[in-house]
């Protein structure tokens, strides 16, 4: 029997309580997440409106979707057994009921020469995801966290060098288990002069064909400020990041910079979201804040 690590025994109570909250007028009193769960609900913007992502850029979020800034979406998170850092910006959800969200960062990385995006190949960058995914797994197994298995690209890496607007998607399993509708991370990214920003929807297979258009219109209405866009990049002053761009899909990044460091983060990224949305908890998200918008009309 695999063992459940208490975090993610937490996770998963959380968000079958929050699915019941969604059919219910407020939560169970005593469940630890209702508190981060209002406080959300109280600071969360409504589009259409603009949000301010750090002193880099902004965010111009259409209607029909919400932004919770960062503390009170890092409460949130960690309600469901999930940690941030300092990269985490905030959370982006649907009002209407759909069973998505967006996880919002700010990387410091430096200025990412895009070069290596004529050159490299699909087939490759996948391979390399399945070697670090596996080489990976004796930790996650240590941690309780269930071995994964990369298995395709969702979408296969594309980047836009006029726009600076990177995109893909690949679908992770729990390794060995029958799973016919798995967690899938859509990722995108916007790349400035001094880091960049990364949206990444996590929905499942079934719905990705559909949520990931919301997730390239969030992209699209990011913008780096004046002076920080990635035509600002100034050689002669400004730091430039010690990997290129296909760093940030996380195959080739396992052979230029070390397979530690890199399956450091991609075990961190995928144990942080691969469960978050068991038992239906996006649309408890969305059904929680579109219940909220209706008891305050």
């Amino acid at each position: 029997m695999q063992r459940i690590i208490p975090s993610l025994a937490a996770l998963i109570w959380s968000l079958m309580t929050l699915t019941a909250f969604a059919q219910e007028s407020a939560p169970p009193a005593e469940h630890p997440s209702k508190a981060a769960w209002e406080a959300a609900g109280a600071a969360m913007q409504r589009g259409p409106s603009t949000v301010t992502l750090r002193d880099q850029g902004s965010l111009q979020l259409p209607d029909g979707y919400a932004f919770i800034p960062v503390k009170e979406a890092t409460r949130v998170m960690e309600s469901m057994g999930n940690q941030v850092d300092g990269r985490f910006i905030g959370l982006i959800v649907p009002l209407a009921d759909a069973p998505w969200f967006v996880t919002v960062d700010y990387e410091e990385s430096g200025y990412i020469k895009d070069d290596d995006a004529k050159n490299w190949d699909a087939k490759e960058l996948l391979d390399n995801l399945k070697e670090g995914t596996e080489a990976g797994n004796e930790r996650r197994t240590s941690m309780g966290i269930p071995p994964l298995e990369v298995t395709r690209w969702i979408e296969s890496p594309t980047y836009d060098g006029t726009s600076q607007r990177l995109v893909w998607s690949i679908e992770a399993r729990n390794k060995g288990v029958d799973d016919p509708d798995p967690t899938i991370n859509y990722n995108t990214y916007l790349l400035g002069r001094e880091g960049y920003f990364s949206l990444d929807l996590v929905t499942t297979a079934a719905t990705v064909t559909t949520d990931k258009l919301a997730a390239r219109e969030l992209l699209a209405a990011t913008t780096f400020n004046d002076g920080k866009r990635y035509t600002d990049f100034n050689a002669s002053t400004d730091k430039v990041a010690a990997y290129g761009l296909a760093a940030l899909v996380g195959g080739l990044a396992a052979k230029k910079l070390g397979l530690i460091a890199v399956l450091g983060a991609f075990l961190l990224k995928f144990a942080k979201v691969i469960f978050l949305v068991v038992a239906g908890g996006a649309a408890a998200f969305a059904k929680f804040f579109k219940r909220d918008k209706s008891s305050e009309a």
